[in-house]
């Protein structure tokens, strides 16, 4: 016979409720937070996924080896740019390791291959530096939070500089993976002139004899590259040593001339321009104290890598903190993360409806600074406040 619990047993009931809800809430804030920082630490893509972990482990750093108030515990691991790696060690971080966050890939190819089993466990992942289109189009996911940006963003800002200083006869180079052809479809949306050649090279090329030759024989009057790490500075010593820089101007994304190039090829790239949504002479109070903590840590000058690695650790401290650390609930999760209050060291950072970032995109040259060291200087601004061109096509799922 079904009776009605006393009052005096219903107040136990709900009592005994809240202390369970409170002390699970408890034990839950007391747990480190775990992030997974699968990113390219071997290989001639390294250098890249390097300042993306030293960026972000000096973002914990700083916060005294918290994210949000709790401990962080960041579990490292290599895709060694191979989307099969990359898959298996994420699947491994999500289930066996079971972290919090994902963060860290540097190529698009690797991202697309991580991102649906990923996004199936409902784990959040913070892009610290794949952009592919089709996240932020029809594939857009609550999952998904871009810390940097769209692939094809930094490659419009070239394409609308080059078209502005009235060049006529482009050569455009790059690698033949998503992101390549994402580059050079930002590229073209903005620049208008003739497409001497367009050269989609194997991803990791090293020797580029066979562009170099194109090069001498269609004549171009500026060159485009996308070749990140290792490829861009092979490629822009052999095409200094060709000679081929006395008569075509090169142009690149901060990825192809951030200073992780510039230290390996020096002074032969002095006066090459390229684009970036962050730059380590900004004029803003969190990069200051990041690049400043960053050369003292490491003894080098971070590169736009490093940046969106600290970005990335910045976002997700933002959300640990603004849920209380209740990271269990994915809604507020979410509301946090799409709400982005954090000090980004490029300045103003809000997200688009598809989660990816509206923001400025500069104009760098490389140059002397006054003490004769070669390195990046701000020239200006290409975009403000640009979204991507894909976010009409992103119908987010609730």
């Amino acid at each position: 016979m079904n009776r009605t619990p006393r009052p005096s047993v219903l107040r136990t009931l709900v009592a005994t409720a809240a202390t369970v809800t409170a002390l699970s809430a408890a034990a839950q804030s007391s747990e480190p937070v775990k992030i997974g920082l699968l990113s390219t630490l071997s290989g001639p893509g390294a250098g890249l996924g390097v300042d993306i972990r030293d960026g972000f482990q000096l973002a914990v750093k700083l916060g005294g080896g918290k994210l949000g108030g709790r401990a962080a515990e960041v579990v490292i691991a290599d895709d060694q740019a191979s989307p099969d790696v990359g898959r298996q060690t994420a699947d491994r971080l999500v289930k066996r390791e079971k972290v919090d966050f994902l963060t860290g890939i540097v190529f698009s190819n690797v991202m697309l291959a991580v991102g649906a089993p990923t996004f199936q466990s409902k784990t959040f992942y913070i892009s610290a530096n794949a952009g592919p289109s089709q996240y932020a189009g029809e594939q857009c996911n609550p999952y998904f939070f871009s810390a940097s940006w769209q692939n094809d963003n930094l490659h419009e800002a070239v394409g609308k500089t080059m078209l502005d200083k009235g060049f006529k006869n482009v050569a455009l180079i790059a690698p033949n993976y998503p992101a390549g052809k994402d580059a050079l479809t930002g590229f073209k949306r903005f620049y208008k002139g003739a497409v001497a050649s367009e050269t989609y090279t194997q991803l990791n090329q090293l020797d580029y004899g066979a562009e170099i030759s194109q090069l001498r024989a269609t004549k171009p009057d500026a060159v485009y590259i996308f070749l990140p790490g290792g490829m861009g500075i092979n490629f822009i010593k052999q095409f200094v040593g060709a000679g081929l820089s006395k008569d075509m101007t090169l142009f690149g994304p901060g990825f192809s001339a951030d200073e992780d190039v510039i230290k390996a090829v020096g002074e032969p790239m002095l006066g090459m321009f390229n684009s970036s949504q962050w730059a380590h002479d900004l004029d803003n109070a969190a990069n200051k104290t990041f690049v400043a903590a960053f050369e003292k840590e490491y003894g080098r000058t971070p590169s736009l890598y490093a940046s969106q690695g600290y970005d990335a650790a910045r976002l997700i401290d933002a959300a640990v903190r603004d849920t209380k650390g209740k990271l269990d609930d994915k809604a507020a999760v979410r509301k946090a993360l799409e709400a982005a209050k954090f000090e980004s060291v490029r300045g103003a950072f809000k997200f688009n409806t598809n989660h990816f970032p509206i923001q400025d995109y500069y104009l760098r040259i490389v140059t002397k600074n006054a003490q004769g060291k070669v390195t990046n200087r701000t020239v200006g601004t290409v975009f403000k406040n640009q979204p991507d061109a894909y976010v009409g096509s992103c119908k987010m799922p609730s």
